[in-house]
């Protein structure tokens, strides 16, 4: 496989520290439960610089895509001790709803027909544009691009390469709820994953989770792709191929941040640490630092579905060491153990000595698990345990009694030691230097 040079030094942001945010917060919207105002943590994490705001994305709620659930986004702020960027007392300050011009509600119950996205939305990837002030949402369920306004109203959707689309490749008949009958294109629920914009706004990048099921799936696959979209009309210009670590335990992209018109990072992670069904051994969460210039453009590539070789020719993303290891910190919160979905990367103001704030966060699943007929239940860990997967407890959901152990069914009886999965935020803090042609987006 054939490698663009790295252009610049890799980062190597510091930790600061980290907070927890209870399981049970409420967004703007003040309503209880679970597919009501329960928070939905970081899908996504953006800071527009234009208007100094924080947003945390939501996704398509609770239920997995059997539940109604009104998608939106969450402006909140922070305290940030300018001598050391430490954060403390996260609030939601506002709670925007996506919809569509007559004011119905962009929902994450999953397609029906199944062939037809209608207004089925999983966000999952978040910018605001520069110029506009409207938000550009990636979607896994099309995969899609959607700019609503800054009121959450639609706008437009971008439009998206055939060959992402999760379809039967002999019938061509589409299916965006599953992958019964689908050959190629995106895999369920691992579609546009990740979403930057260039510094001037002029293009997005949006970043599909996986390999597609025509080049490895789940099992096999090493690359996925980028496709960069001009944002004046809509349309792609070009795809690119990334490498992931490995194939398998889940592996794939949550995050993509632009570093300037060729620099990215990509958060990568598998499905390894503390969360509803997950697995705790060996977490693997790092970011790297990707450029662009001297890739291929793969829009009329087939990937290989198995190794790391790319056709002769084909030159992949260039890929850094790793940039920032996220699961080497951890919070005694969650005890002392990394989380399994960290799914928000942001940089953030530049504080009084030139340093830069750095965010990461994880997306919680709300703190609920689910069967496959859409029976939802409340997990509760006790995090002082010396594995908190096995000690939880799953509860009806928006019910504290008739309660049983997650493992083994038995009856259990929760009790203060016993938490929702909070979200978390972590700090860091970069120096120009450590960011290398970093440039800030701008009207």
């Amino acid at each position: 496989m054939l490698c663009a040079a790295p252009t610049a030094a890799t980062a190597q942001p510091v930790f600061v520290n980290g907070i927890a945010i209870p399981g049970q917060t409420l967004d703007a919207t003040g309503v209880p439960g679970a597919n009501q105002g329960r928070l939905g943590f970081f899908s996504d994490i953006y800071f527009d610089p234009q208007r100094n705001a924080w947003w945390g994305l939501s996704d398509r709620g609770p239920g997995g895509g059997l539940i109604d659930y009104a998608t939106r986004v969450q402006r909140f702020t922070l305290d940030i001790d300018p001598a050391t960027g430490a954060i403390a007392r996260f609030q939601v300050a506002q709670t925007v709803l996506f919809t569509d011009a007559q004011g119905q509600a962009f929902n994450g119950l999953a397609p029906q027909p199944a062939h037809q996205l209608g207004r089925a939305l999983d966000p999952e990837g978040l910018v605001v544009h520069p110029r506009t002030g409207h938000f550009l949402v990636s979607d896994e369920y099309g995969p899609s691009l959607l700019e609503f306004n800054a009121t959450g109203q639609f706008v437009r959707a971008f439009t998206i390469p055939t060959n992402l689309l999760p379809r039967n490749a002999a019938s061509g008949v589409a299916n965006h709820d599953g992958d019964t009958g689908n050959t190629a294109g995106k895999r369920h629920n691992r579609g546009f994953e990740g979403l930057a914009i260039s510094p001037d706004g002029a293009f997005a990048y949006a970043m599909l989770q996986s390999p597609m099921l025509d080049e490895g799936g789940a099992k096999d696959g090493r690359f996925a792709r980028i496709v960069k979209f001009d944002t004046a009309t809509g349309q792609a210009v070009a795809q690119y191929a990334y490498l992931l670590d490995q194939a398998g335990q889940g592996q794939g992209i949550s995050a993509l941040v632009a570093i300037n018109h060729d620099s990215f990072w990509v958060l990568e992670r598998n499905n390894r640490g503390v969360g509803a069904g997950a697995t705790l051994a060996t977490p693997d969460k790092r970011v790297y630092r990707i450029h662009l210039a001297g890739a291929s453009d793969v829009s009329n590539t087939v990937l290989p579905t198995s190794g790391a070789a790319l056709p002769t020719g084909v030159v992949a993303v260039a890929k850094s060491a790793t940039v920032i290891d996220l699961a080497a910190n951890t919070l005694p919160a969650l005890g002392n153990l990394s989380p399994e979905k960290w799914e928000g990367l942001a940089i953030g103001p530049q504080l009084p000595d030139g340093r830069f704030l750095l965010l990461a966060g994880t997306d919680n699943d709300y703190s609920v698990t689910q069967t496959g007929s859409g029976a939802q239940f409340d997990v509760y860990f006790k995090m002082d345990a010396p594995d908190p997967l096995a000690a939880s407890i799953q509860c009806p959901l928006d019910q504290t009694t008739g309660c049983t152990f997650t493992t083994g069914g038995a009856a259990a009886t929760l009790t203060a030691a016993y938490t929702l999965l909070p979200g978390v935020l972590h700090a860091y803090t970069a120096t120009p230097a450590d960011l290398a042609g970093y440039l800030r987006p701008a009207r």
